[in-house]
């Protein structure tokens, strides 16, 4: 299979974007890689046999590093919709990768919490995740490991507040006013 990755590498070296300081030049450049990313993503996941279990593989996320929450506070910490939620937590608790409790603050709530079996998933999905990055990074010079993981972080943290914090998003900030990316 032609990946085209070195006449993209040669592309994105001729490119005027390099060494620009217009935004708009940078934006233009950020979104052809973005939308390649997301197909290249798209295609990984298919090829794994992931795609299917990719909003499980968030949810777990949530409940195992921030602990048990309503469903509404799941929906609005993972930028998910609330029916979208409650129908892969319900696959989940049938799975046996979640339990539900009745809330003790209003028991007309319940709350969400990852069982053991849900943690041993999450860890499995994490370390399969892990082992194919290391094995795409290990190449890689150390330092440019160290720019890429400080730049994405920075472009997700500035795409969170921008998207966020502007009223006519359309979104609505999940507990303490704030929504926080879910890390798979």
């Amino acid at each position: 299979m032609d990946k085209g990755t070195v006449h993209d590498r040669e592309a994105a070296d001729a490119d005027p974007v390099k060494g620009s300081a217009s935004a708009e030049n940078a934006a233009a450049g950020l979104g052809t890689q973005l939308v390649r990313f997301s197909r290249l993503l798209t295609a990984y996941r298919q090829k794994a046999r992931l795609e299917s279990r990719s909003g499980e593989r968030v949810l777990l996320a949530k409940l195992v590093r921030d602990g048990e929450r309503r469903a509404t506070d799941l929906a609005a910490a993972t930028f998910l919709d609330l029916s979208t939620v409650s129908r892969q937590v319900r696959a989940m608790v049938d799975k046996g990768l979640v339990e539900r409790r009745p809330d003790p603050e209003d028991r007309r709530g319940a709350l969400l919490r990852a069982t053991a079996a849900g943690r041993a998933t999450f860890e499995e999905y994490r370390r399969q995740r892990d082992a194919r990055l290391a094995e795409l990074l290990e190449p890689w010079p150390a330092e440019d490991r160290y720019q890429l993981i400080r730049l994405l972080s920075r472009l997700n943290d500035d795409l969170e507040e921008f998207e966020y914090a502007r009223p006519e998003s359309g979104k609505v900030p999940g507990p303490g006013g704030e929504q926080g990316a879910t890390q798979e």
